[in-house]
């Protein structure tokens, strides 16, 4: 049963006019219903642009996020994600946090049966840092491929 796309009133992003948050905290994540609630699938976002500022310096960080989720009864709407995913932009935080707080909150409003999050950090000070989180275990059926995001390589 596909979900009625006319009906925004309980989304904040989709189908409106939105401004961009001016931090995590204050961004709204929207969820719709999956219309495929009774089949085991993976979905994949990549944002290979994702952007925060060190907390102690005030530089930015740059990072290539890889996230995969089987949903439940809902779905991220994509609008939404990238404001929250943007809203990281002018916000302090070490690449361990921002990566698990992404793929808690994401957990917090979808109740997925499984999500996994990779952060892959390009180097600052000479040293990338790649941060991995999963909530749950992939159910055995679902084809999840691999994240295919190349390690950092210096000059070799």
């Amino acid at each position: 049963m596909a979900a009625d796309r006319s009906d925004t009133s309980d989304r904040n992003v989709l189908g409106k006019a939105a401004r961009l948050p001016t931090d995590p905290g204050s961004a709204t994540l929207d969820r719709v219903p999956n219309p495929h609630p009774d089949t085991l699938y993976a979905a994949r976002f990549t944002a290979p642009e994702f952007t925060a500022l060190c907390p102690v310096t005030g530089q930015p960080d740059f990072a290539h996020l890889v996230i995969d989720y089987v949903p439940n009864a809902y779905l991220v709407e994509s609008k939404s994600l990238k404001f929250y995913l943007t809203a990281f932009r002018n916000h302090g935080a070490f690449h361990e946090d921002c990566t698990v707080a992404v793929g808690k909150r994401l957990v917090e409003t979808l109740e997925p049966h499984y999500l996994r999050i990779g952060g892959y950090w390009y180097p600052r000070g000479g040293m990338p840092i790649d941060v991995f989180w999963q909530n749950g275990v992939c159910p055995k059926d679902v084809w999840l491929p691999d994240q295919r995001v190349a390690p950092y390589r210096g000059r070799g």
